[in-house]
């Protein structure tokens, strides 16, 4: 029976499972929208992360009260931490992702995921398949990592991550050494107008034919030299920035400046307008996660250049 017909329904008996349906006839239902995710930066937990008297622990870049999750969440698809580790001292976690991918900023230990271990130093990236627990060991000296999950994209519907064994993501090891011979040849490449970076991304033969380091998120670590300007540009991923090198560096993000700090996070959002600019004596280098992965899947990538 359509809705328009003349002739009414029967009436449907009162249950608990008709008290739950609601109905919406606004005359734009585009018009309901979640918080803005905000262009901002985690400076507070850049200082304790490096702060010589903060003991190995986690350290949550939550923007879960401005996006109104009720979960943790960097974004609403990510959680991004910092793991400060003490030498000789270990930390274990039992992450509710389907993945978590790891940089280390400081430091040489191990990670230990089931069978999986990895033996790590500063540059180097790795990801785990998430749901396990996983365990990270410092070296001699203190060790700095730091990484993302995709927690609140399944805590937005209470999933589970994948069984042991049956994950789509793989352990992944991408070595300091590896990146720095990549970029040789990125290096050698001219800047053209339609260049978004000199630039590598991180993936692996379980998510071919895509560029993504899991499923949902993808990595990469972008350049660009002193004096140079990254042409504005915008993408519907969202995309968090780790400053490796910034001096003297420096964003625009829908005409907001926003000046880089070493070692610090921040946040640009998804199809805002966004460039880069680098006025310092260095090469600016960034690591970059972004769930441009899912734009990609869902066929609504949004890059433009204008």
């Amino acid at each position: 029976m359509a809705v328009t017909d003349t002739e009414q329904p029967a009436a449907a008996p009162e249950t608990r499972f008709t008290a739950r349906a609601n109905y919406h006839s606004a005359d734009n239902n585009f018009e309901f929208r979640w918080p803005d995710v905000p262009a901002h930066q985690f400076l507070v937990e850049r200082d304790k992360a490096f702060a010589s008297d903060t003991p190995t622990c986690l350290i949550p870049l939550d923007c879960s009260e401005i996006l109104k999750t009720g979960y943790p969440a960097t974004t609403p698809t990510m959680l991004m931490r910092y793991a400060r580790i003490r030498a000789g001292e270990e930390i274990s976690t039992r992450l509710v992702a389907s993945g978590e991918i790891y940089y280390v900023m400081e430091g040489s230990g191990e990670s230990r995921n089931g069978e999986d271990v990895i033996a790590w130093g500063r540059g180097d990236l790795f990801c785990f398949p998430g749901g396990g627990e996983t365990t990270h060991r410092a070296g001699d000296v203190d060790c700095l990592l730091y990484f993302t999950t995709n927690e609140p994209l399944l805590a937005l519907e209470r999933l589970r991550p994948p069984a042991p064994g049956e994950a789509v993501v793989e352990t992944v090891h991408w070595p300091a050494a590896s990146t720095r011979a990549e970029f040789e040849d990125v290096f050698k490449r001219p800047i053209t107008p339609t260049t978004t970076g000199h630039a590598v991304l991180f993936s692996s033969p379980a998510l071919a034919p895509s560029t993504n380091a899991i499923p949902s998120i993808n990595i990469g670590i972008n350049t660009l030299e002193a004096g140079r300007d990254q042409r504005a540009h915008r993408h519907n991923g969202v995309a968090v920035v780790l400053s490796i090198q910034g001096e003297g560096v420096y964003s625009i993000v829908d005409d907001e400046r926003i000046d880089w700090s070493e070692g610090a996070v921040q946040i640009t959002p998804g199809a805002s307008m966004h460039s880069h600019h680098n006025r310092g004596s260095e090469r600016m280098e960034c690591l970059i996660f972004q769930d441009e992965a899912l734009h990609y899947y869902t066929r609504t990538p949004g890059f433009s250049f204008d």
